[in-house]
């Protein structure tokens, strides 16, 4: 009876609880990694629906994203200062009533507008996912736990884009919605689990947030984005230069408090480690190039080729599987040799997968082509993703490997953000330079035009191929240097010493 109560007093959630937990946070992420998975292939279909620019479209992604990146360790920290439970339930409900604004906005100024409140949701949502499941489980069930949900949310992004591109082709353009509308009951399930089945945790009332540091970041990045960002083509260099040099001006503001609060939401600290400074180098370099190429090529495919969005989730396929598979054993690889062989290995066969992409952008080949290229990312990707877990946690303290691999997260996603603005100026400069004579006309990058004569179509074909092959090329290079970039700072490790 003694050692029960000491096991009920050390672990306060019991068997049922720590169960619940688990399903509300799977729950809870495959709202996010549906979200994030369907979202490149349903861009085309919102584009058609609501008349979207490609400025539009951009925004559609980077909104989302610029409250994500910017408030990610803000909302880790709050979950410890004001209950897990709290914190992540808050995130969910504002995810889901954000959710069903974007299923139902009649114009893209409001799904724009829905999306950024939602990427705040998710702030606080997706770091609370792994922590309550942390906190619920005892040590020595925890692995066992955090594999169930890995393994759940790797059927759900792999799933996820099949489902979604099978309900686009088979109900159209206007079925976009659903993917947002599914939010509401799974949403709704992980708020009643939470509610009504966990106990509530406790608060460190004396911790303090750094929310001077999440104000600077978050208009740091919406400056920089909305300077690359024009209404529909290059913008205006003066444009360029006053919202972007704004926005580099904030973030200069953003490292100067950082560097002297007492409690920054960016342990500047940490990048004194070269190990570190290299891990979210080469994370900010690959995950830009993987962003930039995963948002264009549906589009080009879509609205350039004429693919159906089922033809583009079955092409996209083995990216996921691969990783799945791969992720599960190249985390002891990492162990047995180092991290930097097998990331930048990996990473130079992503540049090989995105220059193939490029080479074979006027094929218009799925399944020759396309195809895979995929399978190609997806080897060198799930050579990359669990070694760089290691090296950024290896890299630092044990007591900093939380705000670490937070860190790491939020470089991941300030990459995609600015990925989409910066290669939106790529493709929308290539695109208008490559249709020449017919830029008269009212051609858009990733969107199919009626009434144009064969000779116009044609015209409006190659110059998206042309637009997203720079892209592809670009991010080739991009992912060469972040090979260069893991094997001078990571650890290399002889087999022989290892063993």
């Amino acid at each position: 009876m003694v050692e029960t109560a000491a096991v009920s007093q050390e672990h306060p959630y019991s068997p049922v609880a720590r169960r619940t937990v688990l399903i509300a946070a799977i729950l809870a992420s495959s709202m996010g990694f549906i979200d994030g998975s369907v979202m490149s292939i349903a861009i085309p279909a919102i584009r058609a629906d609501l008349g979207a620019t490609l400025a539009d479209a951009q925004w559609i992604s980077n909104g989302y994203m610029l409250l994500l990146s910017s408030l990610i360790l803000l909302g880790g920290a709050a979950g410890d200062r004001f209950g897990l439970r709290k914190t992540f339930g808050l995130g969910i409900v504002v995810f889901v009533a954000a959710s069903m604004v974007c299923a139902l906005a009649p114009t893209p100024a409001v799904l724009i507008g829905a999306r950024v409140v939602q990427g705040a949701g998710a702030a606080f949502m997706v770091p609370g996912s792994l922590a309550i499941i942390a906190k619920a489980y005892p040590r020595d069930e925890r692995g066992k736990a955090i594999g169930i949900w890995a393994a759940a949310s790797s059927l759900t992004s792999i799933g996820g884009p099949i489902v979604g591109g099978l309900i686009l082709t088979l109900f159209g353009d206007w079925s976009w919605r659903l993917v947002f509308a599914i939010n509401l009951p799974l949403g709704g399930i992980a708020l009643a689990l939470l509610w009504y089945k966990v106990p509530a945790d406790h608060a460190e009332a004396g911790r303090k947030l750094d929310a001077i540091g999440a104000v600077l970041a978050t208009a740091a990045l919406m400056l920089i984005a909305f300077g690359l960002t024009g209404s529909d083509g290059v913008p205006p260099l003066s444009h360029m230069a006053a919202y972007s040099g704004a926005g580099l001006v904030v973030a200069i503001a953003f490292i100067v408090w950082e560097a002297q609060t007492q409690t920054p939401m960016l342990p500047l600290r940490l990048f004194s480690q070269k190990a570190f400074s290299g891990a979210n180098g080469l994370t900010f370099a690959l995950y830009f190039a993987l962003a930039g190429t995963m948002f264009f090529l549906p589009m080009t495919m879509i609205g350039g080729w004429g693919v159906t969005p089922a033809d583009v989730a079955l092409a996209m396929l083995p990216m996921g599987v691969l990783l799945t598979v791969l992720s599960s054993f190249t985390g002891a690889l990492a162990d047995r040799y180092g991290p930097a062989p097998l990331i930048a290995g990996g990473s130079v066969i992503v540049a090989l997968a995105f220059a193939v992409l490029g080479l074979t952008t006027p094929l218009h080949d799925v399944w020759f082509a396309v195809l895979p290229s995929i399978g190609l990312l997806g080897l060198g990707m799930g050579l990359v993703v669990s070694p760089l877990s290691t090296a950024v946690m290896t890299a630092v303290d044990d007591s900093d490997t939380g705000i670490a691999s937070g860190v790491n997260n939020a470089v991941a996603r300030v990459a995609a953000l600015m990925a989409v603005a910066l290669l939106g100026l790529v493709v929308a400069s290539v695109f208008e330079r490559a249709l020449g004579s017919a830029a008269e006309l009212p051609i858009f990058f990733g969107l199919a035009t009626e009434g144009l004569a064969p000779a116009e179509d044609a015209a409006r074909v190659a110059a998206t191929d042309a637009a997203f092959a720079a892209v592809a090329y670009i991010t080739a290079g991009l992912s060469l240097v972040s090979a260069v970039i893991a094997w001078l700072t990571l650890e290399h490790k002889r087999p022989a010493a290892s063993a």
